[in-house]
């Protein structure tokens, strides 16, 4: 069974990175570059983990994360929020949306594979 995740973030450098780093740890991925279009692609495919971008157009990580969880079927998929705030000052509202954990940028990609292989073991 293959894991798969969706990676949304308005920066393409970034998601490049995510979706590299997810996809040789076995993942399939997919991606999006903002909360609005990353809701539409879940109404057709359902994922086992989403990272999310904190700051990004159209929708924000935690609006997202809000949205995601008022969705049955995703209220018990892990949501990572990625944000470059080291002082997580905009944790308890990401708490207090549904987030999962959080990931400061920039990051290793074997702190962010020890984060997601703690959420979503692999098969």
């Amino acid at each position: 069974m293959t894991r798969r995740a969706l990676v949304i973030d308005d920066s393409k450098s970034i998601r490049v990175m995510v979706v590299y780093t997810l996809q040789k740890a076995g993942f399939e991925v997919l991606e999006s570059d903002n909360g609005a279009d990353a809701l539409r692609q879940l109404d057709k495919t359902m994922v086992d983990l989403v990272i999310t971008d904190l700051n990004m157009p159209v929708m924000d990580g935690i609006t997202f994360i809000r949205e995601l969880r008022a969705r049955p079927a995703a209220k018990t998929v892990p949501a990572l929020l990625l944000t470059t705030d080291p002082l997580g000052t905009q944790k308890e509202d990401a708490r207090e949306a549904g987030a999962t954990g959080w990931v400061v940028k920039p990051f290793r990609p074997d702190q962010l594979l020890s984060v997601v292989n703690r959420l979503v073991p692999q098969p």
